[in-house]
C-alpha cells in the first residue's frame, strides 16, 4: 500500500527506549465499553520512563481526541525541540490538527509501517494492560464513570505504583524521581 499523503517516516524503527525524558513519545487509541456506548481513550506515553504523560477521552474517535492527549502531554512536560511523537497511520494521527500541534511544539512525527502492530509494540503492550487491569474488568455504567476510573488508574496506579521490568522494577514516577535526584547530585 502506498503511504498516505500526511504519513511520516518511522524514526523509531522498533527502538522502544530513549536516553532521557521527552525524547520519544508513543501514542495510541482504544475503545472503552460503557452502557452509554463505546467512548475512546487516547494515550501518550514517554517511552523513557513508561509514564503516561497525556490522555483524553471522547465519545468518538476523532483528530481532536488524539490532539487532546498530545496537548496534555505538551502542557505537562514542555518537551524540548526534537521530541518524537510515534503512532500508527490512523487518520487521527495524520490530521492537519495534530500536525499543527506538533509543529508548534517542535515535535517530529514518526509512524510505524502500515498494518504492522510490532512497530508500535510498546503502546500495544500498554493498551493491553489498561484493558486487562481497568477497562475489561467491568462494563462501566456511564461515560463519566469510565473517565473517573481511567483517570484513577492512569494517574494514581499506572504512573505512581505499577512497576516495569524495563525500569528496574520501579514505577514511572519513581524512575523519573531517581533520574532527577541523580541529575541534581551531578550538578552540585
Amino acid at each position: 500500500a502506498a503511504p498516505q499523503a500526511n504519513s511520516a517516516p518511522d524514526l523509531v524503527r522498533r527502538g522502544f527506549s530513549a536516553d532521557g525524558p521527552n525524547r520519544a513519545w508513543f501514542a495510541d487509541i482504544t475503545y472503552v465499553r460503557t452502557h452509554q456506548g463505546w467512548p475512546c481513550l487516547a494515550v501518550v506515553m514517554d517511552i523513557w520512563s513508561r509514564k503516561i504523560v497525556g490522555w483524553s477521552m471522547s465519545a468518538r474517535m476523532t483528530a481532536e481526541l488524539a490532539d487532546g492527549a498530545l496537548r496534555m502531554a505538551i502542557v505537562r512536560r514542555r518537551p524540548p525541540g526534537g521530541c518524537i511523537h510515534h503512532s500508527d497511520h490512523g487518520s487521527r494521527y495524520v490530521s492537519l490538527l495534530i500536525g499543527k500541534t506538533m509543529r508548534e511544539a517542535g515535535i517530529g512525527p514518526s509512524m510505524g509501517s502500515i498494518a504492522s502492530p510490532w512497530d508500535n509494540a510498546a503502546m500495544e503492550s500498554l493498551m493491553g494492560l489498561v484493558k486487562a487491569e481497568c477497562v475489561h474488568a467491568r462494563t462501566f455504567e456511564t461515560r463519566d464513570q469510565a473517565a473517573l476510573e481511567i483517570f484513577d488508574y492512569i494517574e494514581c496506579f499506572c504512573n505512581r505504583v505499577r512497576t516495569h521490568s524495563a525500569l528496574g522494577h520501579l514505577s514511572p514516577e519513581e524512575f523519573e524521581a531517581r533520574h532527577m535526584e541523580g541529575a541534581v547530585k551531578m550538578a552540585a
